[in-house]
């Protein structure tokens, strides 16, 4: 994890974390969208994950298409 990251996770961005690798954040983003979490724009914005990482990890077709231009 760079720097700029983990003084993002460490300021409170996203306070549920504290350090968090690529792969847990791809986890942690299927989470959130089998939750219906509105946090999951951050997370997906800050590691800059793509559709096909999240659609790979188990999240539904829907649920990623639901999220528009910041995946596609």
């Amino acid at each position: 994890m760079g720097k700029a990251k983990k003084r993002s996770l460490h300021l409170g961005i996203n306070d549920r974390f504290s350090k968090l690798s690529r792969e847990e954040a791809v986890e942690t983003v299927v989470d959130m969208l089998q939750n219906g979490d509105k946090d999951v724009y951050a997370l997906i914005t800050l590691f800059g994950l793509t559709a096909e990482e999240i659609l790979e990890a188990g999240a539904s077709y829907e649920s990623v298409i639901g999220m528009g231009n910041i995946l596609l």
